[in-house]
C-alpha cells in the first residue's frame, strides 16, 4: 500500500473513531476500498479489535432477530430468554452483558441503551430495527476512545441508517412456526434531497407450546439533502409490539415432564413496548475544519409480566410482576475538528460535547397475577442528567508512527421520587477518563497497536438513593453512581497474502465493581471487583470476487479479583465464542451464505460448580435472482435441529406443589429449526 493512500486511510479512520465525522462526512477525499464482510484492511483502524461491516453482508446473512446484527461483531453472542418482544441478552469479551450493560449502542446517531431501566441497566432492544435500511455497522472493543462513555467499558456498535437506497424494494416472507413479515423501502428524491422510508409488519409464534403471537409494526420516513460531506438529515421512527413470553424454566421440571423443552411454567408471561423518535444530524466541512451535531428525542414504553421463581416469594398467587415505564429521552451532541501541522507533522485535535436527559415517570415493579395487578413493591420518577465533553488529539511522528490521546469528563446528576420517602433523593458523581492509542506500520503490510483506556458505566439511580429495601423493609446499601473500567490490549493486523487478512489482540479488562439495579426485586445486589483477560483472531479470505469467507475466535478467562469462600468464577461469563462463515453472490442466478456460531460453556456458580453445556448452532441462506429486480430467498435456521440452550441461569425457585425451594438449572432452548421463504422485487 502506497504511503500517501495509507494516510488518507489513518485520516479516515482518525475521523471516524475520535469522532471527528462519519464515513460520509470524508467522501470528498480518495475512496477507500471495502472488501468482503469486514472493512479491516492495513490502515482502517485504530485498534486490532475495531472494524466495519458493510451492507452486503447484512444483507446476505440470515438473521433470527433484527439484533442478531450486533453478532457481525466478532465475537459477541446474542441470545434470548424470554418473549421476542423483549430486548434480547448479550455477551462478549467475557461479560454477561444482560440486556446491554458494557456495551454501548447507536442507531441512526441515537443511543439506544437506557439506564435507569426497568428490566435492567443499560437495556438495548433493537427489535425496532428494519435491516434492509442499515448501511454500515461500526464496531470497537474497550474503552480506548474519547468519544465512548457510559456503557463502553466492552464495546460499542454504531448502526448506520442509509440517506439513499440503490431502489425501491418490497419484501414478502412467510415460514415456519407462523413467521409472517413485510417490509416496503425506497429513497425517491424529493425537491433538493431524498425521502427514505421504510416500513415493516411481523409476526411470529416460534415453537413454543403456548404460542408467542409476536407482532410489531415499524416505521422509519427520512429526508437528506446536501452533499455527504456539508448536508443534513431528519428522522423519525415508530415502533410498536406485543407478545406472549416463555421464560427460562427449570431443568428438574423437563425432566420429570412436567413442562416440555418449550413449555411454559406461567403462561400468562408477556409484554408491550414502542419506541418513537425524532433527530436531526448536521454535518459541515471547510478549510481544515469539519464539524458535525445531532439532536433526538426518543418517547418508549415498557410493560413487562414475568415470573422466574414461580410460587417461591407468594405460594397462593406465585411470584408473578410487572416492570413498568414511561420515558422521554432528550440528547444532543457536537463535535468539531481541527487540521493543522505540528513541526511539520500532521496533527488532528477534535473537541466535543455530548448532553443527554432521561425523564421517567413511571418507573416501577408490581405485584401481580395473570396480569393482573395485585400491589406495588416500589414505584419511581426519575430524571438522570448527564454532560460529558472530550478532546482528542492525533499526531502523525513519522511515516510509519501516529499517537492518539484522548481526555474525557463525565458528570451525573440523579434526582429520585419514590413511593416510599426514604428511598427519595438526589446524587451527584463524575469521572474523568483518559485515552491513548499508539500505532505503529506498517512494514510487510503488518501494522502494530497498543491501546489503553479508562471507561466506565453508570448504575441505576433508584440503586444511588436507596436506604430501605422495598420487598423486606431492611436497610439497603447504597451503590455507586459510576463504576470504573479500566482497558488495555496490544494487537496486530496484516494482510498476510493478497485477500487473506488477519487481526488479532490480547486484551485486559478491570472493573470496580459489577453492581447492577436487579429490577426483578425493586433492589440493589452488590457485586465484586473483576478482572477480565482474553486474546481475539479475526481472519477473512477472499479467494475470489463475489466469494468472501471469514472466521473469529475469542478466548476469555473471567474471575473475581478478591477473595471470597464463594469462588471468584464470574456467573455466566463465556470461556470461548467463535464463527465461521462463507457468503456467495454473483450478483446474478445462485447466492448464497453458511454460517456456524459456536457459544461456549459458562459457570452459573461462583465455585464453578455448576456449569452450562456449550451451543453450536448453523444457519443458512440460498437465493436465486431470476433477474436484476426479482429474488427468492430460502433461509434455513437452526439447520442441524440441535437441541442446545440459549441461556442458562442457576438459582432457587419453587414450583406449585413442591414444599421447599429447589437451587436448579433454569433454561430457554434455542428454536427449532425453521425455514423461511422470501420474495423480493426491487423496482
Amino acid at each position: 500500500m502506497a504511503k500517501s493512500h495509507l494516510h488518507h486511510v489513518w485520516l479516515v479512520a482518525i475521523l471516524q473513531w475520535a469522532g471527528a465525522a462519519t464515513a460520509a462526512d470524508v467522501s470528498e477525499l480518495p475512496p477507500v476500498e471495502v472488501r468482503g464482510s469486514y472493512d479491516n484492511a492495513v490502515g482502517s483502524s485504530d485498534a486490532a479489535s475495531q472494524g466495519a461491516v458493510n451492507r452486503e453482508v447484512i444483507l446476505n446473512r440470515p438473521l433470527l432477530r433484527p439484533a442478531e446484527l450486533l453478532e457481525n461483531v466478532p465475537g459477541l453472542i446474542v441470545t434470548q430468554h424470554s418473549g421476542d418482544g423483549k430486548a434480547n441478552q448479550y455477551f462478549l469479551r467475557g461479560y454477561n452483558l444482560d440486556h446491554g450493560t458494557d456495551f454501548a449502542t447507536w442507531v441512526a446517531g441515537m443511543p439506544v441503551n437506557m439506564p435507569t431501566h426497568v428490566h435492567g441497566q443499560g437495556y438495548t432492544d433493537l427489535n425496532f430495527i428494519i435491516p434492509e435500511l442499515v448501511s454500515r455497522v461500526l464496531y470497537t472493543k474497550g474503552p480506548y476512545f474519547a468519544e465512548d462513555g457510559d456503557f463502553a467499558a466492552a464495546g460499542t456498535a454504531r448502526i448506520s441508517y442509509a440517506e439513499i437506497l440503490p431502489g425501491h424494494i418490497a419484501t414478502v416472507t412467510t415460514g415456519q412456526l407462523g413467521y409472517r413479515r413485510s417490509v416496503l423501502a425506497g429513497s425517491p428524491e424529493l425537491a433538493a434531497g431524498r425521502m427514505v422510508y421504510g416500513l415493516e409488519y411481523q409476526h411470529a409464534d416460534g415453537p413454543w407450546v403456548n404460542p408467542s403471537g409476536f407482532h410489531k409494526l415499524s416505521g422509519v420516513l427520512r429526508y437528506a439533502q446536501g452533499s455527504s460531506a456539508n448536508g443534513f438529515n431528519i428522522t423519525a421512527m415508530t415502533y410498536r409490539a406485543g407478545w406472549n413470553a416463555t421464560d427460562q424454566i427449570p431443568l428438574r421440571a423437563v425432566n420429570d415432564g412436567t413442562v416440555s423443552r418449550y413449555g411454559a411454567i406461567d403462561p400468562t408471561d408477556g409484554g408491550q413496548s414502542s419506541r418513537h423518535s425524532l433527530s436531526g444530524e448536521w454535518r459541515f466541512a471547510e478549510g481544515n475544519v469539519t464539524r458535525a451535531a445531532s439532536v433526538y428525542a426518543i418517547r418508549s414504553s415498557l410493560n413487562l409480566f414475568s415470573n422466574f421463581t414461580y410460587f417461591l416469594n407468594n405460594p397462593l398467587n406465585g411470584d408473578q410482576f410487572e416492570q413498568a415505564e414511561k420515558r422521554l429521552v432528550l440528547g444532543a451532541a457536537a463535535h468539531q475538528t481541527w487540521y493543522s501541522k505540528l513541526d511539520g507533522r500532521q496533527m488532528w485535535n477534535t473537541l466535543g460535547l455530548q448532553i443527554r436527559r432521561d425523564r421517567l415517570s413511571p418507573v416501577a415493579l408490581y405485584n401481580t397475577r395473570a396480569q393482573q395487578f395485585l400491589s406495588a413493591t416500589r414505584e419511581d420518577s426519575v430524571n438522570i442528567t448527564s454532560v460529558a465533553p472530550y478532546f482528542s488529539n492525533t499526531v502523525m511522528w513519522t511515516g510509519w508512527l501516529r499517537s492518539i490521546s484522548g481526555l474525557r469528563a463525565d458528570s451525573y446528576g440523579f434526582d429520585v421520587s419514590s413511593n416510599r420517602a426514604a428511598n427519595s433523593g438526589k446524587a451527584r458523581d463524575a469521572m474523568i477518563s483518559p485515552k491513548l492509542s499508539l500505532i505503529a506500520g506498517p512494514w510487510a503490510n503488518t501494522e502494530y497497536f497498543i491501546n489503553y483506556g479508562r471507561g466506565f458505566h453508570s448504575n441505576d439511580a433508584r440503586g444511588t438513593t436507596i436506604t430501605v429495601d422495598p420487598v423486606s423493609g431492611a436497610p439497603a446499601q447504597r451503590v455507586a453512581p459510576l463504576v470504573r473500567t479500566i482497558g488495555y490490549e496490544a494487537g496486530v493486523r496484516s494482510e498476510m497474502s493478497r485477500g487473506l487478512t488477519l487481526s488479532a489482540s490480547a486484551w485486559q479488562l478491570a472493573q470496580g465493581s459489577e453492581l447492577l439495579f436487579v429490577g426483578d426485586a425493586g433492589t440493589t445486589e452488590p457485586s465484586r471487583p473483576s478482572k477480565r483477560t482474553g486474546l481475539e483472531v479475526l481472519v477473512q479470505y477472499l479467494p475470489r470476487p463475489g466469494i468472501a469467507m471469514d472466521g473469529s475466535l475469542a478466548l476469555t478467562r473471567a474471575r473475581f479479583r478478591d477473595i471470597d469462600p464463594a469462588g471468584n468464577y464470574i456467573p455466566g461469563s463465556p470461556n470461548r465464542v467463535a464463527s465461521v462463515g462463507i457468503t456467495a453472490d454473483a450478483h446474478h442466478g445462485w447466492s448464497g451464505a453458511l454460517r456456524w456460531r459456536y457459544f461456549g460453556q459458562r459457570p452459573l456458580t461462583e465455585n464453578n460448580g455448576v456449569r452450562s453445556a456449550s451451543t453450536a448452532m448453523v444457519n443458512a441462506r440460498l437465493g436465486y435472482a431470476f433477474t436484476k429486480s426479482l429474488k427468492l430467498q430460502l433461509d434455513a435456521f437452526n439447520l442441524l435441529n440441535r437441541k442446545n440452550n440459549d441461556i442458562d441461569y442457576f438459582y432457587p425457585s419453587q414450583l406449585a406443589g413442591e414444599a421447599a425451594p429447589v437451587a436448579d438449572v433454569h433454561l430457554h432452548p434455542v428454536e427449532k429449526r425453521a425455514f423461511r421463504l422470501s420474495m423480493t422485487a426491487s423496482y
